[in-house]
Formats: structure tokens, C-alpha cells, sequence
């Protein structure tokens, strides 16, 4: 009978295992500490997502050496910008919980640029490629933001979860229109005049579109492949 017990009671042990979890998960006290950790996993499969496929296209279009070298490459770049989002959303998530609870469990307007401010410090502080591919993302987005809005939203926004009436708004096209001149002009005539300025990326996709097109030598080289 106590053999059968025993037995029993381990039969139980993982039901009252996920008993436990799952009252933990759907603990409202609990749930500011689990979307930090969800945020994490968010960040690194988003940063795979991104990153991978535009690795391995500049690898096949612009990489050097063996395929070997260049899944070497594909694999820093993805694990860098996959783990750096991680640590971003944690720390972000992070620094916004304890202003929250410094200030009595009440968000302030200044708690969410104080976050992202030492967020971006810590993670995206130190410069390499692809933190400054990153960092250029977000920084065309916050000049952009300043182009007056069209006065209805995009049709493809989806709502927030969070029951917030907010949806992106598209730029004036009018607007638009100058800003999206003013952008190629200038890359254009830094791309020519002061091309070491230029992010590498970008550089390397500029100069195989109007250089590399002046180039060949025969109808292979014209139409298949750079000579």
C-alpha cells in the first residue's frame, strides 16, 4: 500500500507542477515580471527574423571568401541583432518597472525616453556594423515622424491589444514627396562626394547599382554577373 502511494504521488507531482506554473502565469501581481522575459524572447526571434534573411542576401550579393567564411558572417550578424533586441526590450521593460514603482505604480511621460535612453546606451552603445544599421533604422523613424501626418490612418494598422485608439498615421503626401527628394538628393550627392560617410550596407548596395552597372566587358558580363 505504501509502494502504491509513492508511486501515486509521483504520478501527481508533475500535474501539481503545472498547477503551480499556470496559477503564476495568470497572477496579474506576477505579470510586469513575466513580460520582461517574454519581451526577451520577442526580441531574439524578431531579431532573427530580421536579420537573417538580410545577411544572407548581402552575403550572396557582396560577401568575400568561401561559403564557409560567409555562414560565419551570417551567423554573428543574426546572433547580434537577435540577442542585442533581447537585451534592449529586457532593460527597457526593466528600467520602465522600477521608475513605475519609485513613483508609486504611476507612468510618467518622461519614464519611457528615460528607459530608452539607457537602454540604447547599454546595448547599442558600443559601435559596430550592426548596431549602427540599428541605430540608423531608428533615427530615420524619429525624422520621419516629423513629417505632418495625412488625416487618416493606414488601412493595413492593426489595433493595439491594449484597447488604445491610436493608429499610425501616413505622412501628407505632399510632404512626403519633398522629404523622399530631399533624401535622395542628398544620399546621392554624399554617395559621389563624400561616399566615406555612408553606412557600409548601404554603400556596398549603392555602389553595385551605379557603378558596378557602368562595368562589362561582354554579353555575360552585361547581363549575367559583374565582370
Amino acid at each position: 500500500m505504501a509502494w502504491f502511494d509513492r508511486c501515486r504521488c509521483f504520478a501527481l507531482q508533475p500535474q501539481t507542477t503545472m498547477s503551480t506554473l499556470e496559477a503564476i502565469i495568470s497572477n496579474p501581481a506576477y505579470q510586469p515580471y513575466l513580460a520582461v522575459l517574454k519581451g526577451a524572447r520577442n526580441g531574439f526571434i524578431y531579431g532573427v527574423k530580421v536579420r537573417f534573411p538580410h545577411a544572407l542576401v548581402m552575403s550572396i550579393l557582396f560577401g568575400r571568401g568561401d561559403w564557409k567564411t560567409r555562414s560565419r558572417v551570417i551567423f554573428r550578424a543574426t546572433k547580434q541583432h537577435a540577442t542585442n533586441l533581447a537585451k534592449f526590450v529586457t532593460l527597457y521593460k526593466t528600467f520602465m518597472l522600477i521608475q513605475q514603482k519609485a513613483n508609486g505604480g504611476k507612468p510618467r511621460s518622461s519614464d519611457t525616453f528615460l528607459a530608452g535612453l539607457l537602454g540604447g546606451y547599454i546595448v547599442f552603445g558600443e559601435r559596430t556594423a550592426v548596431n549602427e544599421q540599428i541605430v540608423l533604422y531608428v533615427v530615420s523613424r524619429v525624422v520621419a515622424s516629423f513629417i505632418p501626418r495625412a488625416g487618416s490612418p493606414y488601412s493595413s494598422s492593426r489595433p493595439a491589444d491594449d484597447g488604445s485608439t491610436v493608429k499610425p498615421m501616413p505622412p501628407d503626401s505632399r510632404y512626403f514627396t519633398l522629404f523622399a527628394a530631399l533624401s535622395w538628393g542628398a544620399v546621392m550627392w554624399l554617395f559621389e562626394h563624400r561616399g566615406e560617410t555612408i553606412q557600409p550596407g548601404m554603400f556596398n548596395s549603392m555602389v553595385y547599382l551605379y557603378r558596378d552597372s557602368e562595368r562589362w566587358k561582354n554579353l555575360k558580363t552585361l547581363l549575367w554577373h559583374n565582370q
